[in-house]
């Protein structure tokens, strides 16, 4: 199923001009969660995931998947990639130090 088919209105996927799409399902059943429980219920089930995450695979599994994301990166957008979002971090740290000394004073 792809995520611009139609949803009949009992949720099955039918193609037809009358339902929503499945994004448009995903955002309204998302909006309902949030209204219903608020924003910190998605910390908090993040926050339990992680812990069981960590105890399924032990801490270093995050350095890993990291290393693997990191790479895959490197491997798509070359090592000047990191140069270039490094420097574009860096100018913005530094544009937000000079507001905030021109707002303090």
């Amino acid at each position: 199923m792809k995520n611009e088919e139609e949803i009949s209105s009992n949720g099955s996927a039918n193609g037809a001009a009358q339902g929503m799409t499945v994004r448009e399902a995903g955002k309204k059943g998302g909006d309902a969660v949030r209204k219903k429980y608020g924003p910190s219920f998605y910390e908090e089930i993040g926050r339990k995931g992680g812990e069981r995450t960590k105890e399924r695979h032990g801490a270093g599994f995050y350095g890993a998947i990291g290393q693997k994301g990191g790479n895959a990166v490197k491997d798509k957008y070359g090592t000047g990639f990191y140069e270039e979002i490094g420097h574009k971090g860096g100018q913005k740290v530094k544009r937000l130090i000079e507001e905030a000394k021109k707002a303090a004073s």
